[in-house]
């Protein structure tokens, strides 16, 4: 891949996540303003993405992987997404802000999936070519933070959203400019059961991969907890720029997921998964501990951590089951990864930490007391998730290789 063509996908990359950045650490706080006065429906809010996360599969198996250029589908998906968002500012604290943020995360959350397989399309060493335009996506996030966090200071103000929405018309008209990408699929047929992973699963039914998807489910609702709520605290304790402090969360995840794979070759799956894991029962202890305090570094060690958070856990999985699966349902496997875990389990955390805040303070403003329990219950639930995991999940990659020198031997 040449690098005219490298430099084009990574722009792609880049505002795919600013757009996210914009909004995702953002509009909690901007809905919890006597203004817009819609802090109790910020679990709805961030409950949509991954109600989309579940739908997006069907799209782009039944659909857009069937009947239509890529980069086209990118283009009016895009547009669509980024009008909807440059109207949800005009309709705040009315029944419609929500109806048209679900309008955007259903035209948006396809994209994820629409940009990695155009930029594959393009790619002749995958594994070699796709990090180097993956992490600009990372970079237009964190750029997305600090553009909104410190240098405009809008997190409570409606500024992201139209930012975010621009950003998405933007790149809906810049995707007509990509290389022509057909339908990957085109002509294939397709089930349901193929889109939701079922046949994969059918597969690949084993305990120890029964026990990595319930367990993969179950820790991202850490991650439906994070993304709602980290904001609201970190404003609670005194942080003015929310998402310029959570940006470096994600700048962490550059430096991680270098290091993937020194620590997967010393360590194995089983404890990288259980490093994500304990990362998150450490985030959130470090939380629940400087809630009354505020105490600045011990809280931006928790946002730190974010790499080891997501990259040692997700990325890791991805691995995990890309080497346990065969060609033929790999993707299927994949696809079924994220709708657990991105899907359901963000969803799940979505909500549980929304009935959680609403019932303990009054349109979802807590006090710092409030925050200490909230963060040490979801501390405390993240253990068992665990141990569940440590207990249950056997791995038997390294038996594998061992079997495999016995072989030669």
């Amino acid at each position: 891949m040449n690098i005219l063509l490298t430099a084009r996908l990574s722009l792609m990359m880049f505002v795919q996540y600013f757009i996210w950045g914009c909004w995702a650490p953002t509009i909690g706080n901007f809905m919890g303003t006597e203004a817009v006065n819609m802090g109790e429906l910020i679990p709805v809010a961030y409950s949509l993405g991954p109600i989309c996360a579940i739908i997006a599969p069907f799209f782009l198996g039944m659909i857009a992987d069937r009947f239509f250029d890529s980069e086209k589908v990118l283009g009016v998906m895009c547009i669509i997404a980024g009008a909807a968002m440059l109207a949800m500012p005009g309709y705040a604290g009315t029944s419609l802000f929500l109806p048209l943020l679900f309008v955007h995360a259903l035209c948006y959350f396809p994209t994820l999936g629409l940009t990695a397989s155009l930029a594959f399309h393009h790619m002749t060493n995958q594994e070699k070519e796709f990090p180097v335009v993956r992490v600009f996506g990372t970079i237009g996030w964190v750029v997305a933070g600090f553009l909104i966090g410190k240098f405009l200071m809008a997190d409570f103000e409606a500024t992201p959203l139209y930012i975010g929405g621009a950003a998405a018309v933007f790149l809906g008209i810049y995707s007509f400019t990509l290389p022509l990408t057909p339908p990957p699929a085109k002509g294939q047929k397709s089930s349901w059961r193929e889109i939701l992973g079922l046949d994969a699963l059918k597969e690949l039914n084993t305990p120890n991969f029964i026990v990595f998807l319930i367990c993969a489910m179950l820790i991202f609702i850490a991650f439906g907890t994070y993304f709602p709520y980290a904001p609201r605290y970190l404003a609670a304790v005194g942080f003015s720029n929310p998402s310029f402090e959570m940006a470096f969360g994600q700048a962490s995840e550059i430096i991680f997921m270098l290091l993937i794979p020194f620590f997967f070759a010393r360590l194995g799956v089983k404890w990288m998964l259980m490093l994500g894991m304990l990362a998150w029962v450490a985030r959130f202890t470090l939380f629940s501990t400087a809630a009354i305090s505020g105490t600045y570094w011990i809280i931006m060690i928790g946002i730190l951590i974010h790499g080891i958070c997501y990259d040692f856990f997700f990325v890791t999985g991805q691995i995990y089951v890309d080497k346990k699966t065969s060609p033929a349902i790999r993707g299927q496997a994949q696809g079924l990864l994220v709708l657990l875990t991105q899907g359901v389990g963000m969803f799940l955390g979505a909500q549980f930490s929304g009935a959680f805040v609403n019932t303990l303070g009054e349109g979802g403003n807590l006090s710092l007391g409030d925050w200490q329990l909230f963060w040490g219950v979801f501390a405390a639930v993240t253990v068992v998730f665990a141990a569940i995991f440590f207990i249950f999940f056997k791995d038997d990659s390294r038996q594998s290789k061992i079997s495999e020198l016995r072989s030669e031997i």
